[in-house]
């Protein structure tokens, strides 16, 4: 269990073979941080195991920027589009390989978990959860695309899960 007086570092993934949001944030004395987030994108014509490797190389180089001591990433739950869960599942098992290969704690949580953590409801809106992690860490807009703020979320509710 970390120490309350310990800076904690999370970055946080929502997974995907076309865009993958990260974001990076600290809790130190329990004040959430924003430092950075972004998105790793594929190209929709490149071979499925090009788009894996681009996955893989891109998110090293945000490991190894910002040296995460947690990764908190989305698990596949319930997919309504199933013509993209292999290629979404294939994108979170390398993002997964990519966190042990780095010696990254990996966490993982369900959508309803990160709702539920972020606007105390499991079964809120997209905009709403985009409003509170606005809101939460004091950003002038909301981020964008939605899986640079899926990815934030994801942060929020790790770090606010596991200072319980």
């Amino acid at each position: 269990m970390p120490q309350a007086n310990k800076t904690r570092s999370v970055l946080g993934i929502d997974c995907g073979s076309a865009i993958t949001g990260w974001a990076y944030l600290q809790d130190t004395h329990n004040n959430l941080q924003h430092i950075n987030s972004g998105a790793i994108l594929t190209p929709k014509g490149l071979d499925m195991a090009l788009r894996l490797k681009l996955i893989h190389d891109q998110l090293l180089e945000v490991i190894e920027l910002y040296k995460p001591t947690e990764m908190a990433v989305e698990e596949l739950f319930f997919f309504r589009n199933q013509t993209t869960i292999i290629p979404v599942a294939q994108a979170r098992g390398v993002i997964l390989y990519t966190g042990a290969e780095k010696g990254v704690t990996v966490f993982g949580y369900t959508p309803l978990q990160v709702k539920s953590a972020v606007t105390g409801y499991g079964r809120a809106e997209k905009k709403q959860v985009q409003f509170m992690v606005t809101k939460i860490l004091k950003l002038k807009q909301t981020p964008k695309p939605d899986d640079v703020a899926d990815a934030i979320a994801i942060a929020i509710c790790h770090l606010n899960t596991k200072r319980i």
